[in-house]
């Protein structure tokens, strides 16, 4: 990545709360460049700085992604507990939730998949759900124990996540319940299973529309 599209990707971000994941976010990252530009940029040096069609709109939720769990570590204070650090990263989703759930389907759909016969691919978000329980594990690091349960609160994290989508007054509760009891765990994993469903059905009500699936 070049240092123009890094630093675009940056100033793009803060812009996801009333723009989504979408390439005309990235066009008027432009407009906040120290020096700023007069207009957007153009669809054509989105695509050269970040790529064809949702490409570019991936690359967003990739950065934001990654940005997401840099200020989780950054936040962190000494001896945060593992809920406390979760919780955290919940919390910055709240500025974009009503985006995220396109997000998650930008990022479970590829035009590579063998459409329709495979519609979602679950790995970037299981991918994505591994990254915040490692970054978490190392926050949380007074307990060792999360170490050898990384798969466990990668599934309640995900849990959490989904849950956010639909509830977000009740999430870090949820959350809560489901790290306090061996029970409520083992129904996290249950749980996730059923996102790629959600996300399916997510599609057809709002995604569809945008272009992500067609």
């Amino acid at each position: 990545m070049t240092t123009t599209s890094a630093k675009l990707l940056k100033l793009a971000l803060p812009l996801i709360k009333n723009h989504g994941f979408t390439r005309e976010t990235l066009s008027l990252s432009a407009l906040s460049l120290p020096t700023p530009l007069a207009n957007p940029l153009p669809d054509a040096s989105v695509t050269a700085l970040f790529g064809p069609g949702d490409d570019a709109c991936r690359t967003l939720v990739h950065a934001w992604l990654d940005d997401a769990r840099r200020r989780m570590k950054e936040e962190a204070i000494e001896k945060m507990g593992m809920g406390d650090v979760l919780k955290a990263r919940l919390k910055s989703n709240e500025p974009v939730l009503e985006h995220l759930p396109e997000a998650f389907a930008l990022l479970a759909s590829s035009p590579l998949l063998p459409l329709p016969l495979l519609p979602v691919d679950p790995a970037p978000i299981i991918r994505h759900a591994a990254q915040v329980s490692n970054q978490a594990c190392w926050i949380a690091h007074s307990d060792s124990s999360w170490y050898t349960r990384r798969a466990t609160i990668s599934a309640i994290y995900l849990a959490a996540e989904l849950h956010q989508l639909t509830s977000p007054k009740t999430a870090p509760e949820f959350l809560d319940s489901l790290l306090e009891n061996a029970e409520h765990a083992g129904k996290a994993l249950d749980e996730t299973a059923l996102f790629a469903s959600y996300v399916w059905k997510s599609w057809r009500g709002i995604v569809r529309s945008s272009g992500v699936l067609v």
